[in-house]
């Protein structure tokens, strides 16, 4: 765990995972999941890692986690998104900073809906890594994002309907962000390998296939993005 300061001042902790090799590394922000700064997130963090990426996960729920769908929605409702993405995501945005001017912001549920509001704020983000998740759209400006996006989608996802990230698509499209959203017959939580389905998580459930496929995606996309100069 690193520590690091908010615009404002206040401190705030997260989970740094670094490459054998990290002189000259891009990095990635990755943003949790609802159900906090679990040990699936540090994971995700330390594939990243393991592929050449300083990747920093901020400690939204400041040391609460749960596996409860019922806490999960009550912790995440006692965030205020606009703060997190100004102030918590600024601070690790200034934190990776100081070591590099290649980050990608990468977000999982709640967390790929933070990573687009702050794509809307902070010219720091080369890129951005969305999977399953958006804020209402009413709440997003796509005329201020400049860096390129890639989604991955459920369309059996309950949560966040594939309608709307149609609508998504045409909206930065239509605002000249280049996009690319990929489609899979999955269900949302589908890269995360302790969704199970009814009975752990309902209505999530992994799917290791379309996983693999959207890691190698996404890999694609960071190594086009962050490592080639024009």
């Amino acid at each position: 765990m690193v520590s690091f300061k908010r615009p404002d001042g206040r401190e705030l902790e997260g989970y740094l995972a670094q490459p054998a090799e990290p002189a000259n590394a891009p990095a990635v922000l990755v943003m949790q999941e609802w159900w906090g700064l679990n040990d699936q997130i540090r994971g995700v963090a330390d594939r990243l890692a393991s592929a050449g990426y300083l990747a920093l996960v901020p400690d939204l729920y400041r040391g609460r986690i749960t596996v409860d769908e019922e806490e999960a929605h009550h912790l995440m409702n006692g965030l205020d998104f606009a703060e997190v993405a100004s102030q918590d995501m600024g601070g690790a945005l200034q934190y990776l900073g100081t070591k590099t001017d290649r980050i990608a912001g990468m977000g999982y549920c709640m967390g790929a809906a933070l990573t687009l509001l702050a794509m809307c704020h902070h010219a720091a983000l080369s890129a951005g890594v969305l999977f399953y998740g958006f804020p209402p759209l009413e709440y997003i400006d796509p005329t201020k994002i400049h860096a390129p996006v890639i989604g991955h989608w459920a369309v059996q996802d309950v949560f966040f309907p594939i309608e709307t990230v149609n609508e998504l698509e045409h909206r930065l499209r239509d605002a000249g962000v280049n996009v690319e959203f990929y489609r899979y017959l999955a269900h949302h939580g589908f890269t995360n390998e302790t969704a199970v389905g009814p009975g752990r998580i309902s209505r999530t459930q992994f799917d290791p296939v379309w996983a693999q496929k959207a890691w190698d995606r996404t890999f694609t996309f960071l190594g086009r993005t962050l490592w080639t100069r024009d």
